[in-house]
C-alpha cells in the first residue's frame, strides 16, 4: 500500500506495556508466536517488533518511520536529534513502563559490602554495562579513569561473580539491584521512552498526519492513565460549595434537571484525589455520585 507507515514497536520489557498502550489510544496489536510482524487493524499501518537498542538505528537509515525507543539508546547512539539535518526527529517523550509511569534510571552501583562510596573510589577498576558509550562520557566528564567492558546480559550477577568491581544498569525501583546485595552510589542517566520518525518519512503529508494522529492519541490515553471522570447531582442551593471541592481541566460542566432545585456536575479530576474528594462532596449535599475510567483524554 503507498505511504502505508512502518511502525517499530519495541521488544522485551516494554512490548506488552506500548501494545496495552496503543489498545488504549485505539489500535488493537495482535502479535504472534513465530515471527516480529504483528497485525494491527489499521491498513495505513505495518507494525515490527524489533530490539528496543536497534530501534534508533532503523530510524535513521529509513527502514522505520516511526518507531518508540529509549531516550538512552539514542544518547547511545550518538544521535543529536536537535540538529535541523539529523534524519531522526523526536516526536514525543512516552513515560511509560512495565512497572511504574515514571522516568528509568542508570545507576551505578557497587556490592553492598565494597568499600566504594562514591564515583571517584572506583579509580583504575572494572565496570560493567550494557549502556558503554553513555558510562563511557560519565567517567571522562568526572575526569576518572576505569575500564568499562560490555555486559551482554545479567549484569547484576558481574559483581557477585567476581566479573566487575561496579555496573552500570537501569532501575525503576531498584527491586533486581537490592535483590544482588548492591548499592547505588551515583546516578548515571535518566531515560524514558520517546516516540521518535525518520525525518523523510515526516516531511510526507500523507505519513506525516498519520504520525500526528498516533501521537495525539498515545499521549491522551497516558494523560487518561492519571484521572477519572465523576458525576454527581448537587443541590442547587449548594451549588458554590460543591464547586470549590471541585478541580477540573478547565471548569466542570454544570446542566439543568427536570428539578430546578438540583443541578448535574460532571468533571475530571486526578485518579489519587477521589478518595478524599467524595466524602467531601457527600458532606456538602452531592448524591448520586459515579466514578469512571477514562480512555483517553485530549
Amino acid at each position: 500500500m503507498p505511504n502505508q507507515l512502518k511502525l517499530g514497536l519495541p521488544k522485551g520489557s516494554l512490548e506488552d506495556p506500548t501494545i496495552s498502550l496503543f489498545d488504549r489510544a485505539g489500535w488493537k496489536i495482535r502479535k504472534h508466536i513465530r515471527n516480529y510482524f504483528p497485525d494491527i487493524d489499521d491498513p495505513e499501518i505495518t507494525a515490527r517488533l524489533c530490539r528496543v537498542q536497534e530501534i534508533p538505528h532503523y530510524i535513521q537509515d529509513g527502514i522505520l518511520d516511526l518507531a518508540l525507543t529509549g531516550k538512552d539508546w539514542i544518547e547511545e547512539m550518538g544521535i543529536d536529534m536537535k540538529s535541523e539535518n539529523s534524519p531522526v526527529i523526536h516526536i514525543a517523550d512516552l513515560v511509560y513502563s512495565k512497572v511504574s509511569n515514571r522516568p528509568a534510571r542508570w545507576v551505578l552501583a557497587v556490592a553492598g559490602d565494597s568499600p566504594y562510596q562514591k564515583p571517584e573510589d572506583l579509580k583504575g577498576k572494572r565496570i560493567s554495562t550494557e549502556l558503554k558509550g553513555v558510562t563511557q562520557k560519565y567517567f571522562e566528564r568526572l575526569g576518572i579513569p576505569v575500564q568499562i567492558n560490555y555486559s551482554w546480559g545479567a549484569t547484576e550477577a558481574k559483581v557477585v561473580e567476581g566479573l566487575a568491581d561496579a555496573i552500570v544498569e537501569v532501575t525503576e525501583t531498584e527491586t533486581t539491584i537490592k535483590a544482588h546485595n548492591l548499592r547505588v552510589i551515583d546516578e548515571v542517566f535518566v531515560t524514558n521512552t520517546v516516540l521518535i520518525a525518520n525525518r523523510a518519512a515526516y516531511e510526507n503529508p500523507v505519513k506525516r498526519k498519520k504520525i500526528e494522529q498516533i501521537n495525539l492519541l498515545l499521549q491522551g490515553a497516558l494523560k487518561a492513565e492519571s484521572l477519572v471522570g465523576i458525576k454527581m447531582n448537587a443541590p442547587a442551593a449548594k451549588l458554590d460549595a460543591i464547586l470549590a471541592l471541585l478541580p477540573a481541566l478547565n471548569s466542570p460542566t454544570v446542566a439543568s434537571l427536570k428539578d430546578c432545585e438540583w443541578l448535574s456536575l460532571e468533571t475530571v479530576v486526578d485518579k489519587n484525589l477521589v478518595r478524599d474528594l467524595i466524602p467531601k462532596l457527600r458532606e456538602k449535599g452531592a448524591e448520586g455520585i459515579l466514578e469512571y475510567a477514562l480512555n483517553k483524554v485530549i
